[in-house]
């Protein structure tokens, strides 16, 4: 009897016609009010699960007596009860690979748009204010040869690191629980505390994980280490930064400008004062949204589901003690 998976995300036909082969499946484009009911009981008589973060409460598959495995097509993670998981003897498995360039990608892109205000002007530009040569009041930040802090210097934060560096000819402060010695051979890379790289940086982008221990990592005291003239980057988690505190911070002046692609709350609630800032460059979670990164995110997710159901071959296993 073929193992049964719940599909929770839309992938490309080719994973579905693999998944259809292997196992029973059950799909769900979106989940909604109207289905969610049918969509626990499919989880509850799953062996596994593959969709982008989770869309119920982690405790409602405690009834799940047969599900070994959920595979997240994303290196993100905060949408699971990972304890709840683990009690539960349930494997979670994330990405590795596929979207490392394109996010990072995406987080230069709003260095050097928050820099050059290149969002601001273009809506200046709209509204038809370009009525003679540019003079300081529309000039921006160079980035060129500028001091990049990177807070997280993992395969995200190393591929901003190469861009910066090599691209650029930025120096590279970052943080880690480990040392870079990599990013330090190759780019020069210089592991401080988080206090001094906010102190010295020119721009500072946050790469990594959202945890109890990284939950609004940058507040009101962080922002005030920063130069009046740094920029922020945020390709993280939206709760990595104290929101009301930042938007302060950007009202006030205390640091220039920010570049955010990601929000305490998402969507951003249509009353943010950040849609009112034009020293901030806003992005809708698009770090990785890319045809070609999402269907390659949506293949290696569904290349681990099979691997696990069919053959007990794990891979970026989020919480390892349930395999031993």
């Amino acid at each position: 009897m073929k193992p049964k998976v719940v599909l929770y995300h839309p992938v490309p036909q080719a994973l579905r016609d693999e998944l259809s082969t292997h196992f029973v499946v059950s799909t769900f484009s979106k989940i909604t009010d109207d289905n969610r009911a049918e969509f626990i009981n499919a989880a509850l008589e799953a062996d596994g699960l593959i969709g982008m973060g989770l869309p119920i409460k982690t405790e409602e598959l405690r009834g799940a007596k047969r599900l070994r495995v959920i595979t997240t097509i994303s290196t993100g993670y905060d949408a699971f009860d990972v304890a709840e998981l683990t009690a539960n003897k349930v494997v979670l498995m994330n990405l590795y690979d596929p979207l490392t360039e394109t996010t990072a990608d995406l987080a230069f892109a709003l260095i050097m748009a928050a820099g050059r205000r290149i969002a601001e002007l273009d809506r200046r530009m709209r509204n038809g204010e370009w009525q003679k040569h540019v003079s300081t009041p529309w000039f921006g930040l160079d980035i060129h040869g500028k001091t990049l802090g990177i807070v997280g210097l993992g395969r995200i934060g190393a591929a901003i690191a190469r861009r910066g560096n090599l691209g650029c000819g930025m120096s590279i402060l970052y943080t880690a629980r480990s040392p870079k010695p990599e990013a330090e051979q190759k780019y020069g890379a210089r592991r401080c505390e988080l206090d001094e790289l906010l102190a010295q940086s020119d721009y500072v982008c946050l790469a990594l994980p959202l945890s109890a221990e990284t939950k609004h990592l940058i507040g009101a005291r962080e922002l005030k280490l920063m130069k009046p003239t740094g920029i922020l980057v945020n390709i993280a988690r939206g709760s990595v930064v104290d929101e009301p505190a930042l938007i302060q911070a950007l009202q006030h002046g205390t640091i220039h400008a920010a570049g955010l692609d990601v929000y305490e709350t998402e969507p951003l609630p249509t009353d943010s004062p950040l849609l009112q800032l034009d020293n901030v460059v806003l992005a809708p979670h698009i770090g990785s949204a890319t045809t070609q990164t999402r269907d390659a995110m949506a293949m290696y997710a569904g290349e681990s589901l099979i691997k696990f159901l069919l053959h007990g071959e794990a891979r970026n296993v989020v919480n390892p003690e349930v395999l031993a």
